[in-house]
């Protein structure tokens, strides 16, 4: 049997930066590239694509920011709710160990 790696939302989130990072490189590369090309459409292409790049690392920048803000105060909220229910804590961590023991034992 294949094994699959969980996709949780941290994962896509990173994925999705990297591959328009890559996007990007690849567009500024494009645009060196065609830096000795002459003509006004070529001209006018390359101006979009430069403002369009611009606009989408800031956007990157900002998404990036944004998910490292949500998983902090995610952290937060988790380290002060164990903080306040000690026990609770402990027994929904044993129960999973043990659900988790479970399973592994059977196979």
């Amino acid at each position: 049997m294949a094994k699959t790696a969980v996709q949780t939302p941290a994962n896509v989130t990173d994925k999705f930066v990297t591959d328009l990072k890559e996007v990007a490189a690849d567009a500024e590369e494009l645009l060196k590239l065609t830096a000795g090309q002459a003509g006004d459409k070529i001209a006018d292409v390359r101006g979009r694509l430069s403002d369009r790049l611009g606009t989408v690392r800031d956007q990157v920048a900002q998404m990036e920011a944004d998910v490292l803000e949500k998983g902090k105060e995610v952290a937060r909220v988790t380290d002060q709710y164990v903080h306040d229910n000690p026990w609770t804590s402990i027994g929904a961590t044993a129960g999973v160990a043990f659900l988790l023991g479970l399973l592994i034992g059977r196979r």
